[in-house]
């Protein structure tokens, strides 16, 4: 007994043989769902957090009070009561990310981001020779920019 399942990804197979076909049939669906199962986690992200989560949905849990500028006590910051000296001032860089930027496809693109879960990926068009962000957008559709000229 074979059996074939042909959608957009991969092209899966489970095969087996028996005395009757209940038994084989029972077999084979296994081994399909087997193997189908070991795609899926090859594509699943298996670190930090397994969902990705949009803005609105992250912002939505916070009390209201997480929103409360820090204030500034004997020239440090104190926010909700905790003094944290972090040494700079509001509205400054504080972190720099830097990643390889080799020419990727849109398609590969919007790969790399729901490897990372990212909500947004920046990469080098491959096309255009230019840096563009896919980014998701509601309802799974995804946008696109570009950079002009």
């Amino acid at each position: 007994m074979e059996i074939t399942a042909r959608g957009r990804g991969p092209v899966v197979r489970g095969e087996a043989c028996a005395d009757t076909f209940h038994s084989a049939l029972e077999a084979a669906v296994a081994k399909l769902e087997s193997r189908l199962r070991r795609g899926r986690d090859r594509r699943k992200v298996h670190y930090g957090d397994k969902t990705p989560v949009s803005l609105a949905e992250a912002t939505a849990v916070l009390p209201a009070d997480a929103f409360t500028p820090p204030v500034a006590v004997n020239g440090a910051h104190s926010h909700n009561g905790a003094e944290v000296d972090d040494g700079h001032g509001p509205g400054q860089i504080v972190r720099t990310k830097e990643h390889p930027a080799k020419p990727m496809t849109v398609d590969d693109a919007l790969y790399e981001m729901e490897l990372v879960g990212h909500d947004f990926f920046l990469f080098h068009d491959q096309s255009s020779g230019r840096p563009s962000v896919v980014y998701r957008r509601h309802a799974y559709d995804y946008g696109l920019i570009r950079l002009g000229e």
